[in-house]
């Protein structure tokens, strides 16, 4: 697309530039087009430049509101922008949108460092932060002040002038490296497919799988064939149910090796990234790129994060070789192969835990249809937090699958935000499961507004003769990413930039992982469980299984969340501009958390969105830091009642509202009375 052209058009039709006719100024999806984007960006970056003049020309020293506030809702029309094309970008992107984001991401990067890098802006915000001691500021405003005078520092700001000029050219790189990333991944994804034509080949998996892989391949126009992908609601069951070895073989190394050579190879981006990444920190006196990042975490060093998993390690790692001597045992005694390979856990671990349990997960499906299950997320939210969900037709939706509804208080009958659902896969949408924002909570320059969220999953598809009927991982993924569209739709802070999810990320997936505690209670699925035909309630013995079988494999899920960690550290805690093969210093960096040996053709970096095409880069251990968290959490409700309403309450005001308005140890300890137990989640696994 030839962005001189994009860059004619007339922008009083351009509808990221005028203001939305929609309730709420809702995002208008169904009259944006691609050649709208650079437009816009540029007409908010011209807009947002006007501004910031505005802000220097003030002959009044500079003080709060002329100067920080100010320039917190100077780029609001970039930061809509942004959103929209990110957004978009992961769950809707096409050849030509993919095309726009290299230009699109060096004019965002441009921008932000045309003002971060300049030293009028940057006089005035310091002017203002030598005198905070006289200020009296306190609260929001002291938070909002310490983010806006370290975030200049942090990006630049003390600087010279080459360093400066460094630094933009390694910012534009990257937001061009970034997108390029996930894109490479999502072509690997869609470019692999498992055909069978012989019914045989489909022994042992469950009919749900085989009805969607018939239906997959009728919209192939094979309707006489079987087909498989690398999307999660193809793979898992697969690879957990398939008799067929072979073809559980070809479908792990495919997956497992995404974007790992040929056509789609990220080795030499992750490389570049890495280094760009290391570079950007040492120019900003910083020892490595995850000293950077920590100073703004929990954890705050780097030794911490390496103390935490290494203790993870020698607890879970113990558990985990038992775990699999357990399952070797039984693969044994099925006749099954030894030594166990990796495309073989999932299949054998399966049937220990059917022998162990008596309990299929597939047998949960039928209770789990995805319509019921959002009836009881939503009444989960409703108990809790007193949120109803209404479905409403009034808003532009990115795709037909997606639903939209409005979110009210119920006691108050308040308007809460804009939520929008999005739960299936397609070829336009990346793989995973993602909370994400179209507007933040907070002041805007005409008022403080509220947000409009999204959640995007890719959960297992309606065929022609039955509802969408979803896993038990599938429904905690649910409770997951609702429990952070909770944490921005419940934001009530004065500040954009401190309300919902924008807090350190350590501590963001608590509210995410602290929800998914509801699934495994028998108060929390009696609220949805029935039979998609029946209307049964699940079983309370196919209830007290889950709970049985909840640390079933515990240690080999920790190891294995650990060793990601222990990569992104690898990665991000070191100087990585001396990594040669990409494969061997991944080996070298989870040696100590394997245990199977590797697989020379698989490769996890190569596809590691989190930290190469997200932002976990140096905060993947956050996941296992926050699961502290939670389990330390969830035993006050477990303690007081899964729907006490004052534990609700304090949560709900503590945590969920308060967004990064406070340090995040100071909110939990209002809320828990004290510190989290570190022992509380080696306790719930079992794993002391």
């Amino acid at each position: 697309m030839d962005s001189q052209a994009n860059d004619t058009l007339d922008t009083g039709a351009n509808p990221l530039i005028v203001p939305s006719p929609l309730q709420d100024q809702a995002v208008p999806f169904d009259r944006i087009e691609v050649a709208h984007y650079l437009p816009a960006l540029d007409h908010a970056i011209a807009e947002a430049k006007g501004r910031i003049e505005e802000i220097l020309a003030n002959p009044a020293a500079p003080d709060f509101e002329t100067t920080i506030v100010a320039l917190e809702q100077a780029g609001q029309e970039v930061d809509h922008v942004s959103s929209v094309f990110y957004n978009q970008l992961s769950a809707k992107t096409s050849d030509e949108l993919q095309a726009l984001a290299a230009d699109f991401g060096a004019r965002s990067a441009n921008f932000s460092s045309d003002v971060s890098l300049d030293p009028r802006v940057f006089a005035r915000v310091k002017a203002v932060w030598d005198k905070r001691e006289g200020l009296g500021l306190s609260g929001e405003k002291a938070r909002l002040l310490d983010d806006t005078y370290t975030g200049f520092v942090r990006n630049g700001a003390l600087l010279s002038d080459n360093e400066k000029g460094e630094l933009r050219s390694i910012d534009e790189r990257l937001a061009k490296l970034t997108p390029d990333f996930q894109h490479n991944v999502l072509k690997a994804t869609n470019a692999f497919t498992l055909w069978i034509e012989d019914e045989a080949d489909l022994a042992g998996l469950p009919e749900g799988a085989v009805t969607a892989a018939k239906q997959a391949a009728k919209e192939r126009d094979r309707a006489e064939a079987w087909v498989f992908t690398l999307d999660a609601p193809s793979y898992v069951p697969f690879m957990t149910y398939a008799d067929r070895r072979e073809l559980r073989e070809q479908l792990w190394r495919a997956f497992n090796a995404r974007a790992f050579g040929g056509e789609f190879d990220n080795q030499p981006l992750v490389k570049e990234i890495a280094a760009l990444r290391f570079q950007r920190a040492k120019l900003l006196g910083y020892p490595t790129h995850a000293a950077f990042v920590l100073e703004k975490r929990m954890a705050e060093t780097p030794a911490a994060v390496g103390a935490f998993l290494d203790r993870l390690l020698a607890a879970s790692k113990p558990a985990a070789e038992r775990d699999l001597a357990d399952i070797q045992a039984h693969a044994r005694s099925l006749g099954g192969p030894e030594p166990l390979q990796p495309w073989d856990v999932g299949y054998y671990s399966e049937k220990l835990k059917q022998h162990r349990f008596d309990f299929d997960e597939e047998a949960l499906r039928p209770y789990f249809p995805l319509e019921r299950v959002i009836d009881g997320v939503f009444e989960h939210c409703r108990r809790l937090y007193g949120l109803v969900f209404r479905p409403s037709d009034a808003y532009p939706v990115w795709h037909p699958d997606v639903k939209a509804y409005e979110v009210y208080d119920e006691a108050e009958d308040r308007y809460v935000g804009l939520f929008y659902a999005d739960f299936f896969p397609r070829a336009s949408k990346r793989n995973g499961a993602w909370m994400t924002t179209y507007r933040d909570q907070g002041l805007y320059r005409d008022g403080i507004k509220r947000p409009h969220v999204a959640i995007v999953c890719n959960f297992t598809k309606p065929t022609a003769d039955r509802p969408s009927l979803l896993s038990y991982d599938e429904v905690r993924t649910f409770f997951h990413e609702m429990g952070h569209a909770l944490h921005g739709l419940l934001s009530r802070c004065t500040y954009r930039s401190l309300g919902g999810t924008n807090v350190y990320w350590d501590f963001v997936e608590l509210p995410s992982q602290i929800f998914e505690n509801w699934v495994q209670e028998k108060d929390g699925l009696d609220l949805f469980a029935k039979h998609y035909r029946t209307g049964e309630p699940m079983p309370a013995d196919l209830v007290q299984k889950i709970r049985d079988s909840a640390r079933f494999m515990a240690g080999w899920q920790s190891l294995r969340q650990t060793s990601f960690a222990m990569l992104d550290m690898a990665w991000h805690g070191g100087d990585p501009t001396t990594i040669g093969s990409v494969p061997e210093f991944e080996r070298s960096a989870t040696a100590r958390a394997q245990v199977l040996p590797p697989i020379p053709e698989a490769n996890t970096s190569s596809g590691f969105s989190h930290i190469f095409g997200g932002g976990y880069s140096a905060g993947y251990y956050s996941y296992k830091w926050a699961e502290v968290l939670d389990a330390d959490a969830f035993e006050l409700f477990r303690e007081k009642g899964l729907f006490d309403p004052e534990t609700a309450r304090s949560f709900k005001e503590n945590v969920l509202e308060r967004g990064g308005t406070e340090h995040p140890m100071e909110l939990y300890k209002r809320f828990r009375g004290r510190e989290p137990d570190p022992d509380a989640l080696l306790r719930r696994d079992g794993l002391m």
